[in-house]
């Protein structure tokens, strides 16, 4: 299901990782010891991301923060888009992150 990930413009790598930040799939132009690094990277920043969330539910005590929906980390040249347990690897210059986002969350449901 991730591979349609890859139909989308600019969408270099797709992958999919557990809860304990091991690669499940991978797809793209990556070899495998990279798609683990990019799993383990996405499962580190995801659960920095909810840490902050948290925090600022806390010192804000306004609602809405948590649990993030997913994140971007965006570069000059490339961002890393994940949403729950799944991450893409995007060439900025060819991807729309809204779409790929918008993907990532409907993916991220099966």
């Amino acid at each position: 299901m991730i591979r349609r990930l890859l139909a989308l413009d600019g969408v270099l790598v797709a992958a999919r990782f557990r809860d304990d930040g091991q690669l499940v799939e991978g797809y793209g132009l990556l070899d495998e010891h990279h798609m683990w690094r990019l799993a383990r990277f996405a499962h580190d920043y995801k659960r920095f991301t909810q840490g902050n969330s948290d925090q600022f539910s806390m010192f804000t005590r306004l609602r809405g923060w948590t649990p993030p929906k997913g994140w971007i980390v965006r570069g000059e040249a490339h961002s890393v888009c994940s949403i729950g347990n799944l991450v893409c690897l995007v060439n900025n210059a060819e991807a729309s992150l809204n779409e790929v986002m918008r993907e990532l969350d409907d993916v991220s449901h099966f």
